[in-house]
């Protein structure tokens, strides 16, 4: 254990960690219906779409600053049985609205820290 501990640390060094934070797209606009549904609005294209409510509580959720495992984390602490493939979901969800300009990703880059293992580097 204490070796592969070792081995793992000699290949973080000095990497770079990336953490992607969902972000919508501020031109776009979120018009909320009366029974939790809600359509987005490209006033540069001119597209609609549709989403369900669990659409419009990840959108809410797409402001730079959450995660894909803090909108996870939010939607377990809100909703009852989340069904363990939603992750997968929720990610590919995002992807798309990526590849069609309705949001994008704030980047938070930072050197990871040394590892220790039981006091040593």
């Amino acid at each position: 254990m204490e070796m592969e501990m070792m081995e793992m640390e000699k290949q973080l060094k000095g990497h770079m960690i990336e953490k992607k934070y969902p972000r919508a797209n501020p031109l776009i606009v979120l018009r909320e219906e009366f029974d939790d549904w809600a359509i987005l609005f490209d006033p540069d294209t001119g597209n609609a779409f549709g989403l369900n409510p669990v659409g419009v509580f990840i959108w809410k959720l797409l402001d730079g600053k959450h995660s894909i495992a803090d909108i996870l984390a939010r939607m377990q602490e809100s909703v009852e049985d989340v069904p363990p493939e939603t992750q997968g979901d929720v990610e590919a969800w995002v992807q798309e609205l990526v590849k069609r300009g309705l949001a994008g990703y704030e980047m938070d880059s930072h050197a990871c820290e040394p590892l220790t293992v039981d006091g040593a580097i």
